[in-house]
């Protein structure tokens, strides 16, 4: 693997670690599994794109990337918890509408950022070098949502979602109104996914409706290949241990795609099957350690 190769994985790591921050509050927190992210992971990428392209400073585009990412989320939210509809299947349906909404705001199935001053543009005109703007960028980015979202958990309101998680019941008969607990979990979930769907565009100069496909696994992979290495004995831990693991991820694509075995190669096809496989190595090595310390 080169230099450039396990630069452009750390890059991919950061900024796809917001996204799995988004995975983890719902996953690990809310006990929410939430297949939106699919949608609004490109969500954020098209509203991003058609801002820029409209005009409007790339970092302000991230503020409506989030606003409609938390739409989304909200919608989900709505549909279990109002509507009845089970979780899995209310952000599905969630998914599934995401897909038109997001080829009814790019007016087709992608846009280009060719030529448009994006966030990564504006680094470089600082004076940072380009090979290191996206690092930066991302890094500062992952950094900031990660402070963020564990300052809100240490606030009233942030303590109320993590009790909803683990006991709803019981915080609601402590008068919390759990059902706006969902709605704004969820919600604030998705913004960091558009967030990370917004960034991911700008950094590639195209936004498409594609680009969604497979976030909810990878952000899993990082949400477990963290957890399984770094531990959640807290909150700061468990999120840098989801960015860490994001980051170790991507390093193992990489590494996985620049390795050869005689006449067979790893393609980018073979990637969902290094996902799985990089899954379930990290859901079983905790039941190893354990048979091994028994034995």
């Amino acid at each position: 693997m080169t230099w450039f190769a396990a630069l452009g994985a750390l890059e991919q790591g950061l900024v796809y670690g917001i996204m799995a921050i988004g995975v983890y509050l719902t996953f690990r927190i809310l006990d929410f599994p939430d297949l939106t992210v699919d949608g609004s992971l490109p969500l954020g990428a098209a509203v991003s794109a058609v801002a820029i392209t409209s005009g409007i400073n790339p970092f302000i585009s991230l503020i409506f990337a989030a606003v409609a990412g938390f739409l989304a989320g909200t919608v989900t939210g709505v549909l279990n918890t109002k509507f009845k509809i089970l979780h899995l299947l209310a952000s599905i349906l969630t998914m599934i509408a995401l897909y038109s909404v997001n080829i009814r705001i790019m007016d087709g199935p992608n846009i280009a950022l060719l030529g448009q001053t994006t966030a990564l543009d504006i680094i470089i005109e600082m004076g940072v070098p380009a090979a290191y703007a996206g690092m930066l960028v991302f890094g500062m980015f992952a950094l900031l949502v990660a402070s963020a979202i564990i300052w809100f958990l240490t606030t009233e309101l942030g303590q109320a979602m993590l009790a909803a998680g683990d006991n709803s019941q019981m915080i609601k008969t402590l008068g919390v109104n759990v059902h706006m607990i969902v709605i704004l979990g969820v919600g604030l979930s998705n913004a960091m996914v558009a967030v990370s769907g917004a960034l991911i565009a700008q950094n590639q100069g195209a936004a498409d409706v594609n680009m969604g496909v497979g976030t909810i696994v990878t952000g899993l992979a990082s949400v477990i290949v963290g957890e399984t290495i770094f531990g959640r004995k807290n909150m700061i831990i468990a999120f840098i241990g989801v960015l860490l693991g994001s980051i170790l991820y991507r390093l193992a694509i990489a590494v996985a795609l620049s390795a050869e075995f005689g006449n067979f190669s790893v393609t980018p096809s073979d990637l969902n099957l290094i996902t799985a496989i990089l899954v379930v190595i990290a859901l079983t090595s905790p039941q190893l350690k354990l048979k091994r310390r028994q034995t």
